[in-house]
């Protein structure tokens, strides 16, 4: 007995990775949010760990702040469980508008035709240094950056949802 054909949840899994991407370029945090499974986790290394409707609201308001967004899907792939990407996100950052072009890669995994998991990594000092600069660069060569990072992102995320 062969094995249950899973090429039609592969596909539909690797269409809802277009799908948040498409979004995201848009700048439509409604539709990436519906992305996502009620009890969804994500995490990277500016936020953390999040969980469920701060997954959401993470996407609402990085695409309400984010006017000029670029989002390059590179690559992409899924399963009937599981997936993974490699995106481009080319932005602004602060007050200063310092340019930023952070390369991430995610992983997926799938529950009921939504993303139930979501990891993304990259490199947290190139970032630092390109959004921050001079501090940035500096900060990225102690252990301050990480909890410094995550306390001003989760900050913003919570004043947000407030």
């Amino acid at each position: 007995m062969s094995a249950p054909d899973s090429s039609g949840a592969d596909a539909a899994n690797d269409r809802l990775i277009v799908s948040l991407y498409e979004a995201m370029n848009r700048g439509d945090g409604e539709a990436m949010a519906a992305c996502y499974h009620p009890e969804a986790r994500f995490s990277d290394p500016a936020f953390g760990e999040l969980r469920g409707e701060e997954v959401k609201n993470m996407w609402r308001m990085l695409t309400e702040r984010g006017d000029e967004l670029e989002v390059e899907l590179r690559e992409h792939q899924a399963t009937s469980d599981s997936g993974s990407a490699h995106w481009i996100a080319r932005y602004p950052f602060g007050n200063a508008k310092r340019p930023v072009v952070n390369d991430i890669r995610a992983r997926y995994r799938f529950r009921d035709g939504l993303i139930a998991e979501h990891d993304d990594t990259f490199d947290l000092r190139r970032w630092a240094a390109q959004a921050m600069g001079a501090p940035g660069k500096v900060l990225g060569f102690t252990p301050l950056l990480s909890p410094l990072v995550r306390r001003m992102a989760r900050g913003q995320l919570a004043k947000f949802e407030g």
